[in-house]
């Protein structure tokens, strides 16, 4: 979906910044800002600064920062376009999509409308749910048995549905509505075409709502108060629901995996239920299927430290391996993956009564890496000591370090892994052969204006090329700005911006335009298609703002052409460290000229200066 970015920008201009952040965060006028303690990290004194003149928010704590739209984003995990649309939607506009046709859009709509129906329709089974909770004693000792206060089963919106096949007739005046099988609430059974047959989904089962990170309701899990089968019934796919996406517990966990700086991810419902009533409410789990990479991508967008928590049986060492091939292609130096694998006698509830909380968190503590995992689980079943043994391993390694991106972690995996299979990392990695298949050579394509000498990051060339600056009639070349170089490797590396955190990404969105236009904009179409191509990119920013700056960039000769996507990220980090330090440099101006009137100014600053010379000594940075 494109939006165009007219709408984006009227957006932003009728959005009220303090309006949105003060429904989340309790602010204080504070001179010409409101402040408030930092939603994102734990703080005891307030750093977290909203701009009602700028339309901005920022903490000096922890450098979160944006407009509207990427406070939606930071704090609810909203893709661009889905906050995009809940803003909208807040301020009663109605999101264009420039790419549809009037059809298309017309399909469009009535999708969004079918999906809040959907909604409301599991909203209301919800609200009978909860009541049936509370006349089900049954249901109340199961809770009671399991340690479940009255507090935490409302927090999570239990409820309990009764025995009879069909309950929801009682709540919904028309039982045959077909809105009750597409939600997945009831079954049609059609054996005999003149003979249909409906029934409730789930009949006298413990009923855990499972919410988006929005808070609507989406669909159910049920659980069996004894030992019938399945333990288990979760909602069927829906218009509203995917397994392969969502995750239970996500929505009510936000706040304490901002507290808690890490998410806890168990195998069931009970536990992340059981969990927060014992004091780890960042816990979240999985619904009956494998951990993937849409999952731990989703979870990326809360906290960059992650934590798989498995029985240590076989059933949970399978699992855990699949959690480990979902979070390889994103475990980024930045981010913290860990495998916490309890004895079989033991779920995380059972281990917590057992043993207490602070046993359980040094558990979680202990938890194995990674790094640690990936070597064991590359080595199992290989015997180190005989040549095919370690043969073995170095095959069986291969498939889980490729989609590790480049970085620190993978180079020293590369030398671990060379290490025990007793081979120089060069003959490893030559042995492995690359990744990818080559492309095939092509002739570059040339300028748009007609310029033979403009050559594409495509085209076939060497590593890395600086072509002499463009005179121009002075005698003396333009200079390009690090936005420009920044736009230059992005637009040539498009997937590399996946690599960077959230503090990168809103320092190049909120640039002056038409750079922060352009930035914008790639974080746009890579949610929504991916990593593209220059030549796909460029076909994307016709008669868009950016696109004369895209242009530009991409045949200005003063601008190094880097094939190597190491290099392009390596050159790229260096650019943002650099910019970072400007822009903390121009805040320390700012919260000087604001001393003389607010006395938190004075602190800021000093965190902020704090900060900078830090970035300066650890990378050497001589600005």
């Amino acid at each position: 979906m494109s939006i165009p970015q007219s709408f984006i920008q009227e957006l932003v201009a009728r959005a009220d910044v303090v309006e949105i952040v003060g429904r989340y965060v309790q602010l204080k006028k504070a001179g010409a800002n409101f402040s408030g303690l930092c939603p994102f990290h734990s703080e005891k004194s307030p750093s977290f600064t909203v701009s009602p003149s700028k339309q901005f928010y920022h903490c000096f704590g922890c450098g979160k920062n944006g407009n509207a739209i990427g406070f939606l984003m930071d704090h609810a995990g909203m893709g661009f376009v889905e906050a995009v649309k809940d803003l909208a939607g807040q301020y009663g506009m109605q999101v264009p999509d420039e790419d549809l046709s009037p059809q298309q859009r017309a399909r469009a709509a009535e999708q969004r409308e079918k999906q809040n129906t959907l909604s409301s329709v599991l909203e209301k089974a919800g609200e009978a749910y909860r009541k049936h909770l509370k006349e089900a004693p049954r249901a109340i000792d199961y809770c009671k048995g399991r340690g479940l206060s009255g507090d935490i089963a409302r927090r999570f919106g239990l409820g309990y549905a009764p025995q009879g096949w069909r309950s929801l007739a009682s709540v919904f005046a028309n039982y045959d509505d077909p809105l009750l099988v597409e939600s997945g609430l009831v079954i049609l059974n059609q054996d005999d075409a003149n003979d249909e047959k409906r029934y409730d989904r789930f009949r006298d089962r413990l009923m855990f709502p499972i919410r988006n990170v929005k808070g609507e309701c989406i669909g159910f899990g049920g659980r069996v108060l004894g030992d019938d089968k399945p333990k288990y019934l979760n909602s069927p796919e829906t218009p509203v629901f995917s397994k392969g996406r969502e995750l239970y517990g996500l929505f009510e966990a936000r706040t304490a995996l901002r507290e808690k700086g890490f998410v806890l991810v168990t195998e069931g419902y009970m536990d992340v239920v059981a969990l927060a009533q014992l004091g780890f409410a960042n816990a979240v789990a999985t619904l009956g299927t494998a951990c993937t990479p849409e999952h731990v991508q989703k979870l990326f967008r809360f906290t960059d430290a992650v934590v798989f928590s498995f029985d240590g049986d076989a059933a949970g060492r399978r699992a855990a391996r699949k959690a480990l091939e979902g979070a390889l292609p994103l475990a980024t130096d930045v981010r913290n993956v860990k495998f916490l694998f309890l004895p079989p006698e033991h779920d995380p509830d059972s281990f917590i009564r057992a043993h207490g909380q602070e046993a359980f968190a040094q558990c979680i503590h202990d938890a194995v890496p990674l790094s640690r995992f990936l070597i064991d689980s590359a080595s199992e079943g290989c015997d180190l000591h005989t040549a095919e043994g370690r043969s073995l391993m170095a095959s069986h390694a291969r498939a889980l370090w490729t989609p590790l991106p480049d970085g620190a972690l993978k180079r020293q995996l590369l030398g671990e892994i060379a290490g025990l299979v007793q081979l120089p990392a060069q003959d490893l990695t030559q042995l492995w052969g690359p990744p990818d298949p080559v492309p095939a050579r092509r002739q570059a394509p040339q300028h748009p204006t007609g310029d033979a000498s403009y050559q594409s990051p495509e085209a076939p060339s060497s590593r890395w090329r600086r072509p002499q600056p463009v005179r121009r009639p002075s005698g003396r070349a333009m200079p390009a700005s690090r936005a420009d170089h920044a736009a230059r490797i992005l637009l040539g590396h498009m997937a590399a911006w996946d690599l960077f955190s959230a503090e990168d990404h809103a320092l190049l969105c909120q640039l002056p335009q038409p750079h922060g236009e352009l930035f914008v904009w790639l974080e746009h179409e890579l949610h929504e298609r991916g990593a593209q191509p220059w030549g796909a990119i460029r076909e994307g920013l016709r008669d868009h703002g950016a696109e004369e700056l895209a242009l530009r960039v991409m045949a200005d000769p003063q601008l190094a052409t880097i094939d190597d996507e190491r290099d392009a990220v390596q050159e790229l980090r260096n650019l943002l460290q650099r910019m970072l330090i400007e822009h903390l440099k121009a805040q320390e101006t700012q919260e000087i000229q604001a001393a003389q009137n607010d006395p938190n100014a004075l602190q800021r600053y000093r965190e902020l200066v704090a900060r900078r010379l830090s970035l300066e000594s650890a990378n050497r940075i001589q600005p």
